[in-house]
């Protein structure tokens, strides 16, 4: 919203709490801000309607709209024994077909309990269910047949109805709950206002209306005469209006918009994200680690590491929004499932490398695959949007939890507070799960302190792999809990890091992972790996996301370009027509094979630039104590 807000020059909304939310939230000038009603069709009154809809000589209660549970319909339904104690001809009629995402997610059950009810209390002939989406002109007749519309709501904080601005434009005498927007539509004689989850309330209200003809009628008279300013083409001159001033507010500013770029200020262009080769090396027990050229090779099976690489790129795309929800749904339930096999829960921890005929190699993984495990499920619970997904990560990372406390690599305890950081977006009150990282994050902090001089500021005595995510792991957990020694420190860290992997051509060039790089050695320039990039790009974004620093966004960048082709052989390691990244940089050539972590690696940080784009608009504050720990 604050992106959307930022970017626009006028912000429409329809009702004046949607306004004040704006303004009081989000900071938004209210001069900025449009208020125009939800526009509504002009519904003429038939007389025909109860015969043509078989309700003859009943009185109608109706509502319509897509059924969830928010809706309140139970309370209705249980209201309804008090309405037919006094008018048995009285018939609830409710218009629409279940939302489509509680249908995906629980199929009818709402509705089925809706019709359960119903026949417990002994209505079950005084309900209607007309279930499907209804054209206009039939919801023209539905609503001329209604002597009473009802929502019953249960969010209080609801801004906007379309179902109660479409009843109440056709002049219906309206009984809601005090929901944002009926405040604002039924005040002053407009309707009727009763508290949610209150059944004899709403029985009481709606009997009073049908013992009282001449009342309804007042109401809607009322609500009609009201309503004349939400017709469709007084709405339509609103709209005109906004966009005319948004024009001659913009005008100043277009010319500088439209003028050509350089190169030099011109955003890389992302290529579009293609999943086939990911989807290839993915089988139904997992994602297989490793391709012969593009072909998966059965003999070298599966890891947890890139399992749980596969399932943290498909945390990130669900919380971006993915395009195809469906299926990161069921890639991630696959990836989640291998993950929670891996774990051994007698043992508390998690297995890595299992063969092609599903059997485990070893009896306990690498501290680098257990950090990385719980890295993946902390970004399942602080970003899934399943709660199956989301409970079974929950369960896996507080059941794995103990092991992070005993890890000794580095880049164990980094993964592992990255998942630290992760898990704690969505329950940052967990003192127990602060703490652990709390000790995780001391411990990175005197490696630092114990190994870093004037002309190496690292935690170890050499440069190996994954070296980024190190300070990363600092700067995420450090902003999180506003300790700005750790951001600090690994800003500087980082800093120094992206130093080191800057050529004199101002192309990334990565530590070679062929004998890694020790402190006063001689530094091996290849075999430089896919993984480097991708934790560059994700540690760089973590220090804008802190700094807001333009320098941060061009080493991420920088980083990205190595996959693209500016590197030292100008050759590329993504390949658009598998949608796989080639395994690493040799001297004279690149490794043709394209396994699971490279196109990870790529995928990832695809991923991170986008979400990188959509936040660019709105800068992060700066941090002065965070940039004067970088030095």
């Amino acid at each position: 919203m604050d992106q959307i807000a930022a970017t626009s020059a006028r912000m429409v909304v329809m009702s004046r709490h949607g306004s004040e939310l704006l303004s009081s939230i989000h900071g938004v000038d209210p001069e900025k801000i449009d208020v125009i009603p939800h526009g509504i069709p002009d519904f003429p009154h038939r007389q025909q309607s109860k015969q043509l809809l078989g309700l003859a000589g009943k009185h109608v209660i109706l509502t319509f709209g897509l059924l969830s549970p928010d809706k309140g319909i139970e309370y209705m339904i249980e209201a309804l024994p008090r309405i037919a104690a006094t008018h048995p001809d009285a018939v609830y009629v409710i218009v629409g077909t279940t939302h489509p995402h509680v249908k995906r997610r629980h199929g009818e059950v709402y509705r089925e309990s809706l019709a359960f009810l119903a026949q417990r209390l002994g209505v079950e002939a005084n309900v209607v269910f007309h279930d499907r989406f209804v054209t206009l002109a039939e919801l023209a007749e539905f609503l001329s047949a209604a002597d009473v519309y009802v929502t019953p709501y249960l969010n209080a904080e609801q801004s906007t109805s379309g179902t109660l601005a479409y009843a109440f434009g056709a002049g219906k005498a309206v009984v809601s709950t005090a929901y944002c927007h009926a405040k604002e539509l039924l005040d002053d004689s407009r309707g009727v206002l009763v508290p949610r989850r209150d059944s004899a309330a709403l029985g009481d209200a709606i009997v009073s209306l049908l013992d009282d003809p001449a009342r309804r009628e007042r109401l809607g008279a009322n609500a009609a005469a009201h309503a004349k300013e939400m017709a469709w083409p007084a709405v339509a001159r609103r709209y005109a209006e906004s966009f005319e001033r948004a024009k001659r507010e913009h005008s100043t500013r277009r010319r500088t918009a439209f003028e050509a770029k350089s190169l030099a200020q011109r955003p890389l262009e992302l290529p579009t994200a293609n999943y086939a080769h990911l989807r290839l090396m993915t089988d139904d027990t997992g994602l297989l680690q490793h391709a012969k050229f593009s072909i998966p090779r059965y003999e070298d099976g599966y890891c947890l590491d890139d399992n749980a690489r596969a399932l943290l790129l498909m945390a990130l795309l669900e919380d971006a929004g993915a395009e195809d929800p469906a299926a990161v749904r069921t890639m991630a339930s696959r990836y989640l499932s291998f993950v929670s096999h891996a774990f051994d829960e007698r043992a508390g921890h998690f297995r890595n490398f299992m063969s092609f005929g599903r059997r485990w190699t070893e009896h306990q993984g690498s501290e680098d695959s257990q950090g990385r495990a719980l890295w993946a499920l902390g970004a399942m619970v602080g970003r899934a949007q399943d709660p199956g997904r989301e409970s079974l990560s929950g369960h896996l990372f507080h059941a794995a939890l103990p092991v992070a406390s005993s890890l000794e690599s580095p880049r164990g305890r980094a993964f592992a507070l990255l998942g630290i950081s992760e898990y704690l977006r969505a329950f940052k009150g967990d003192s127990s799960v602060e703490a652990v990282g709390r000790s995780l994050a001391d411990r990175l902090l005197v490696a630092f302190d114990a190994h870093s001089r004037a002309d190496w500021l690292w935690c170890e005595e050499q440069l190996t792999y994954d070296n980024a995510r190190l300070p990363q792991a600092l700067i995420a957990f450090g902003a999180l809990v506003s300790c700005s020694r750790m951001t600090g420190r690994g800003l500087a860290a980082l800093d120094w890091l992206a130093r080191m992997q800057t050529s004199d051509d101002d192309e990334f060039t990565p530590i070679g992972s062929d004998g890694f790089y020790r402190r006063g050695g001689v530094r091996p320039y290849f075999d430089q790996q896919p993984l480097e990039a991708c934790a560059t790009i994700s540690a760089c974004h973590d220090a804008w996301k802190v700094t807001g620093k333009e320098r941060w966004a061009r080493e991420m960048r920088r980083a990205f370009g190595w996959f693209l082709g500016q590197n030292a052989l100008q050759a590329s390691l993504y390949d658009p027509s598998t949608g796989g990244c080639r395994d690493g940089l040799h001297a004279q050539s690149v490794n043709e094979n394209q396994g699971a972590e490279s196109t990870l690696s790529f995928l990832l940080s695809l991923t991170e630039l986008r979400m990188f784009e959509s936040e660019v608009c709105v800068p992060p504050a700066e941090s002065p104590e965070a940039e004067r720990g970088a030095g």
